[in-house]
């Protein structure tokens, strides 16, 4: 009897199997959304008393201008909510093959980063989390060694996993492009560079969200 194997693999084919670490799903924000998002936070940004209202700076980590709640219902009514639950059922029935049935989003957030601010090393609570971005500077600088073989990190979301090994890396950057968004664990530990370039705002949006616990917990009990 042949093996399974043996009739999906070609002879001289090359197929690339991942069946260790956890993936991340990369997911384009429409248009519509960023525009109501970045209108809403604009606003957000010129009432004092509002931005006061909705401070979430003192529970987060970053060294950054302002983080601020975003409403839930402002997030419902414009769709954030939905565009968040279906690149995370998308994600997790690619990774797994299972449907979640539940999506209960915990807290979605605003981080305002400007010239040499910072997001440390940290993780995130719930079960899923992601982060894209709404406004990038121009630039985000130039290294100082610019002869130097390390890539330039200014301003990049760097996530982190294991340890480096044959085979396997542990760690993974990405610049920020306006519209990316990324989805990953929430365990998944990950930090933001600091840049120097140009004095604009560098404006991202993250979350925390609760799925099915049967999918969730790998362990089970």
């Amino acid at each position: 009897m042949k093996n399974e194997e043996d009739e999906i693999l070609k002879e001289g084919q090359v197929k690339i199997v991942k069946p260790f670490g956890p993936t991340v799903a990369m997911v384009k924000i429409p248009k519509n959304l960023i525009e109501s998002l970045n209108n809403y936070i604009d606003k957000v940004v010129e009432d004092k008393k509002k931005s006061n209202e909705l401070d979430y700076g003192k529970k987060l980590v970053g060294d950054v201008t302002q983080e601020f709640v975003l409403e839930k219902e402002f997030a419902k009514k414009i769709g954030w909510i939905d565009f968040l639950s279906k690149g995370t059922a998308s994600w997790i029935s690619f990774s797994t093959g299972k449907k979640i049935t539940k999506f209960n989003l915990i807290k979605s957030w605003i981080v305002r980063q400007f010239r040499n601010e910072y997001n440390p090393l940290h993780w995130h609570g719930g079960h899923i989390s992601g982060v894209g971005y709404l406004k990038v500077p121009q630039s985000l600088g130039e290294p100082i060694q610019k002869d130097s073989k390390i890539d330039n990190s200014n301003g990049h979301l760097e996530l982190i996993h294991g340890t480096r090994m044959f085979l396997s890396d542990s760690s993974v950057k990405f610049k920020p492009v306006v519209g990316y968004f990324y989805f990953f664990p929430n365990y998944m530990m990950h930090t933001v560079y600091p840049f120097t370039g140009t004095d604009e705002e560098r404006r991202s949006i993250s979350f925390n969200a609760n799925i099915d616990p049967e999918i969730y917990n790998v362990y089970g009990g």
